[in-house]
């Protein structure tokens, strides 16, 4: 089973704790089997004959017992707290980790809801029974096994009542219990629901209230929330009914035992002090019972919530750790495309096919081409976002799937599609890549990228506070400050993917001149969908459904590529072309 499996893998550092929770709670709970036997004692031996010092010697040690029971139920709670909250910790550690390093296919393979999720809800469901388990079930056993055998030592001839109430018991919570399974699988997956629709309504909030979406939203919210409140509200009946149950069982047998233990006092054979014993150690048994039976309620959540998280841990990622990472490797940052194929698992068609060129050092290397036409997934090549399926891409001469990935990853400045900014400030964000970094490196990388004014007329500056995901700052600004996170990086390859949309052309123009001067020694590779942003570049390739389809500069692919001056003709006007 799944959850043994993740359970044993992260609490088994902390086997001393759970041996401290066994000990403890073996004494508790022997502590608390003695204490019926000793109330009968008084009752019989002592009230019964009248001998005040019995009841007040015996009275001491039950005080003695309760005192331990207690003290040993709080050391085994502590214990048990403390276990469980390090195997949370651990968990959710792992899991991060282990994401952090998956390929954007395994990321969207599971989803970012469901990841959150999983890291989340799912870990503390696994938590939250680890705890119960060592704070509750480690008795139960202890505590239905001595029951047993101390009950029949009272009175053997009432033990029948036990053979009748457990299965009793048993039977009815267990067909509960089975019910409830599908119930908290599926609970599990509307929770998901609704992380993706609240994750996508905050990140979307803009486009919903610009196209007058709040109510369809609103409605979408509502019914996401509703199928999470309808299988809540099922498996919460279904819960609800267990203690009724319990108490009418336990109950039943209390006036059982009252009943027919009457009849043995009335013929002599059964003793006031051994029948209150006895109802007392039934009861125990079946408060043991019932916390097993609670506990297999709470199993199925966590076994859900277990197989979730194992399904995460155990999903390699596509972009593999080579076993013996090249590293020291020339310091140039040319890029090199061999015959390169990508295709998604179980695709049809590759995204790319025979993609081959090779951009170097002060050279600008343009990629163009329609929406669609796989220019940003050709780019996540580079730093192994992605591994090519085919082919191989080559950074000074070394295949990247054989460099180590920190020496990689150092040696790529990457500024994504969508740009996005850190919870923090200006200078927290920019020393991304370069914790040392200083203020006046901070401030070259913002004047190359044209955003030195805007963050200067900030009243903090460097430290004016940036929200997540940059929403305090306009999308011009959140690009440039982007840009400005890759250049303080100082990798000799810089990757732009479309990374100038969202700025003017005069603004556009300012930055390229700044790169050129500024950066001029990088190998640069911009993915652009505007012809202005690359006019100048040194080659430009002109990708079409995956392939490079025409390759030049400006001029000559106006010369030779009708696909380029189609792109051009849409864009430009026809002096501005020629």
């Amino acid at each position: 089973m799944k959850l043994i499996r993740v359970v044993a893998r992260f609490l088994k550092p902390y086997r001393w704790l759970v041996v401290g929770v066994i000990v403890f709670q073996l004494v508790q709970t022997m502590a608390n089997l003695l204490l019926p036997s000793l109330n009968a004692d008084i009752i019989d031996n002592g009230i019964a004959k009248g001998d005040i010092g019995r009841i007040m010697w015996i009275g001491a040690i039950m005080l003695g017992g309760t005192l331990v029971q207690i003290a040993a139920a709080i050391a085994a709670v502590w214990f048990g707290a403390a276990s469980a909250m390090r195997l949370g910790r651990d968990m959710r550690e792992a899991v991060f980790t282990h994401v952090a390093e998956f390929s954007e296919r395994e990321v969207g393979r599971f989803g970012a809801p469901s990841l959150i999720t999983r890291t989340t809800n799912d870990v503390q469901q696994v938590q939250t029974l680890v705890f119960m388990f060592l704070a509750l079930m480690v008795s139960a056993p202890i505590m239905a096994i001595g029951g047993v055998i101390m009950a029949l030592q009272q009175d053997i001839g009432l033990s029948w009542l036990m053979g009748v109430a457990i299965p009793i018991l048993l039977v009815a919570i267990g067909f509960i219990v089975v019910r409830m399974v599908p119930l908290f699988r599926r609970m599990q997956t509307r929770i998901d629901g609704v992380n993706r629709i609240l994750r996508e309504q905050l990140a979307g909030i803009r486009v919903v209230r610009a196209f007058v979406r709040e109510r369809h939203e609103e409605e979408r919210f509502a019914v996401a929330n509703w199928d999470l409140t309808e299988t809540a509200l099922r498996a919460g009946r279904l819960f609800a009914i267990v203690f009724p149950i319990v108490m009418l069982i336990m109950n039943g047998t209390s006036v059982a035992v009252l009943w027919f233990g009457a009849a043995g006092i009335d013929a002599g054979t059964t003793q006031i002090g051994g029948m209150t014993a006895f109802l007392q150690y039934l009861i125990q048994i079946l408060m043991a019972v019932m916390m097993a039976v609670m506990m297999s309620m709470m199993v199925p959540r966590a076994a859900v919530a277990a197989e979730r998280i194992g399904d995460v841990l155990d999903t390699p990622s596509s972009v593999v750790v080579p076993l013996q990472p090249v590293t020291p490797v020339s310091q140039d940052g040319t890029v090199e495309f061999r015959d390169v194929e990508f295709r998604y698992p179980g695709a049809d068609e590759p995204v790319l096919e025979g993609i081959s060129f090779t951009a170097r050092p002060g050279t600008t290397t343009a990629i163009i081409g329609s929406t669609g036409a796989g220019k940003t997934t050709l780019v996540n090549l580079i730093p192994r976002l992605f591994d090519a399926t085919g082919g191989s891409v080559r950074i000074d001469g070394v295949d990247v799937r054989e460099l180590d990935p920190d020496l990689l990853w150092g040696r790529v400045g990457l500024v994504p599609q969508r740009a996005f900014l850190f919870a923090g400030t200006v200078a927290s964000n920019l020393r991304f890549g370069l914790p040392d970094a200083s203020d006046e490196e901070l401030w070259r990388a913002l004047r190359i990228a044209q955003a030195e004014d805007f963050v200067r007329a900030m009243p903090e500056g460097l430290n004016a506070p940036i929200a997540q995901g940059g929403t305090n700052v306009s999308g011009g600004q959140r690009q440039r400050l982007a840009i400005a996170r890759a250049l303080v990086k100082r990798a000799p390859v810089l990757v732009f993917d479309d990374s100038f949309s969202a700025l003017d052309t005069r603004t556009d123009a300012a930055l390229r001149a700044a790169l050129a001067r500024e950066a001029a020694d990088q190998t640069r590779i911009v993915v652009a969908q505007r012809v202005s942003t690359i006019l100048d570049a040194d080659e430009i390739l002109v990708v079409d459904d995956g392939r490079i389809q025409a390759r030049g500069t400006h001029a000559e692919l106006l010369e030779s590529s009708e696909t380029y001056r189609e792109i051009v003709a849409s864009q430009l006007k026809a002096e501005e072309a020629a």
